[in-house]
């Protein structure tokens, strides 16, 4: 039986590949395991059945049997658990993987999301102009910390792993700003991942569910 994922019905990131659904979808495919999506609406996630999946209403969540999951991070993690492809054998190795996966979700995420929501809700606000360039210069500052670090390597830390799927999904949100080709080893590591055949069946997979629910 196919482990279970929620993703939005209709996503508003109009099919760019941004929810969080995706980063679970790419790290399914990666290590070949095949699984179901159960669609939501915002009003479904509001319900006590996807409550009991997800505290805090969102998604996605993840099932497996009498396993259920909720937050991507967590879910991913044990995805690169159970899994071969997305944790190196060695056990240090693997260790700084994991620290790579912690360190997209709690160092270099919380400055880019928070750009993000001011440019959705805060732009006609008298001091958007002001804070804009404040909140951009947090995320410059992590964004050079991690360019450094990359350098001219291809990933983060040998092969490809679950930290650089998580480090390049927080960086896809800067998609348009600009920010990230300030960097260009760091545009040329997101480009390498996005191309991965992994990447693109999950990218396929739920840009199809956008097309359906608009309509396409």
């Amino acid at each position: 039986m196919n482990p279970t994922i929620t993703a939005f019905k209709s996503s508003p990131d109009r099919g760019k590949g941004l929810a969080r659904d995706m980063r679970v979808r790419w790290a399914l495919e990666e290590v070949g395991q095949a699984y179901d999506v159960r669609l939501v609406t915002f009003a479904e996630m509001r319900e006590p059945a996807h409550l009991a999946l997800h505290p805090f209403g969102q998604i996605p969540t993840y099932e497996d049997g009498d396993l259920v999951l909720f937050e991507s991070g967590a879910i991913l993690f044990h995805i690169a658990e159970r899994h071969a492809g997305l944790l190196p054998a060695d056990a240090n190795a693997r260790a700084r993987a994991v620290t790579w996966m912690f360190a997209a979700l709690s160092t270099v995420e919380p400055p880019i999301v928070e750009r993000s929501m001011a440019t959705i809700v805060e732009r006609d606000k008298s001091w958007y102009e002001e804070r804009l360039p404040v909140l951009e210069g947090r995320v410059r500052d992590r964004l050079g910390q991690l360019s450094n670090r990359l350098g001219d390597a291809d990933w983060l830390d040998g092969a490809f792993s679950a930290g650089d799927l998580m480090m390049v999904s927080v960086m896809q949100r800067l998609a348009g700003s600009g920010l990230v080709e300030e960097y260009p080893n760091l545009a040329a590591y997101i480009a390498r991942a996005e191309a991965r055949p992994a990447y693109r069946r999950a990218f396929d997979a739920q840009y199809a569910v956008f097309v359906a629910a608009s309509g396409g």
